[in-house]
């Protein structure tokens, strides 16, 4: 059985809670990354911002920009903004059972945590990097021959016609 452990991404990139909407835009930006666990000194998770918290910080702020243009939302601490209710996952959990969990839940991460400190985190997009990875797999087990693909093209042009 696969477990999280598996296929996590180890260490990652976290914010703490003193550090800005502005800070973590920046992150997602030059990292590429669409969730940011935010961390004490001890590694241990007190919250996450996600691309989504962002966009959603900066949109509703808009109202007070155009009326105070000293005010940018950005300037927020995470600490004010960031996800307290999230769900966590242990690293020797099952690949199944987390994907299940992201799915039921409408998640697009969880953070692994190792006795109550970040270790990991797995996303929606690691499960993609699964999926894609089973069907190349499946692609090397079962080729469909060219013969086999020019038959099924005529069969297609044949039911447009």
């Amino acid at each position: 059985m696969f477990t999280v452990a598996d296929m996590m991404t180890l260490k990652p990139h976290t914010l703490s809670r003193n550090d800005t909407l502005f800070d973590a835009k920046e992150m997602m930006q030059t990292q590429s990354i669409r969730h940011i666990p935010i961390t004490d000194h001890n590694h241990h998770l007190l919250g996450l911002i996600s691309q989504r918290d962002v966009l959603a910080a900066q949109d509703s702020n808009l109202k007070s920009v155009i009326t105070n243009p000293c005010y940018s939302p950005l300037e927020v601490l995470l600490e004010h903004c960031m996800n307290r209710n999230i769900f966590s996952v242990d690293s020797h959990a099952g690949l199944k059972e987390a994907a299940l969990y992201m799915q039921k839940n409408q998640i697009g991460c969880l953070p692994v945590l190792e006795n109550k400190q970040l270790v990991g985190i797995i996303t929606n997009s690691d499960f993609v990097a699964i999926a894609v990875t089973l069907l190349e797999m499946q692609d090397e087990v079962d080729p469909i021959e060219q013969d086999n693909l020019d038959e099924l093209d005529d069969i297609d042009i044949a039911r447009d016609l």
